[in-house]
């Protein structure tokens, strides 16, 4: 186990795209604490991230009508909105599974990507948006270097789901109140005895 999170915590050569942050006990910062994040692009200029599990108090139709735009489905309105980071929080990105491109969108990973055009939405409000998605407003970045100085730091613990099914559970299917849980189940370790054991790492 111990080995497991040495690896996890300490290489940080590895692009992290993909992957999954999972803040440790000691990460204080509200906006980051429990928080489970998808690294959604990691380069040499820095890295992008979405926070899967930091409901916000909105849903969509509240999202809709801030928007001033109707919606014809009940379903569509009841999505529960996110907090994906605290940058550009008044900008809204939508993870979601493959479909017809819409104006800004990035595939990620084979089938999962991301959009941040309006047009998604406008989608949706027609119910012609791809059935999978996470709607979050904002999203979490870091600049140069900084990522895997927080690594470094022990300020995360990096999860690799190569496992397509596991990771898009994760985002979609689970509670929010379970994929902190879900994520560590996946290193093998509980959150409540994390700060020991990584210690130790």
């Amino acid at each position: 186990m111990n080995e497991q999170l040495a690896l996890a915590s300490n290489d940080t050569r590895m692009n992290l795209t993909g992957q999954i942050l999972i803040a440790m006990p000691a990460m204080e910062d509200p906006y980051f604490s429990k928080s489970v994040i998808l690294v959604c692009n990691h380069d040499a200029d820095g890295a992008m991230g979405m926070i899967l599990n930091h409901p916000l108090q909105i849903n969509v139709g509240d999202l809709f009508e801030q928007l001033d735009m109707s919606c014809e489905t009940d379903y569509q309105q009841e999505r529960q909105v996110h907090f994906g980071g605290p940058v550009q929080v008044e900008r809204g990105f939508v993870l979601h599974t493959p479909a017809t491109e819409f104006n800004t969108t990035m595939e990620l990973s084979d089938g999962l990507a991301m959009t941040s055009s309006k047009d998604i939405l406008e989608a949706a409000a027609r119910d012609e948006a791809p059935q999978d998605m996470f709607i979050a407003l904002g999203y979490t970045g870091w600049s140069a270097g900084q990522l895997e100085e927080e690594i470094q730091a022990n300020a995360w613990l990096n999860l690799p789901l190569t496992d397509h099914q596991q990771l898009h559970k994760l985002i979609f299917k689970l509670p929010n109140d379970d994929k902190l849980a879900w994520a560590m189940h996946q290193l093998g370790v509980d959150f409540a005895t994390l700060s020991e054991v990584a210690g130790h790492a």
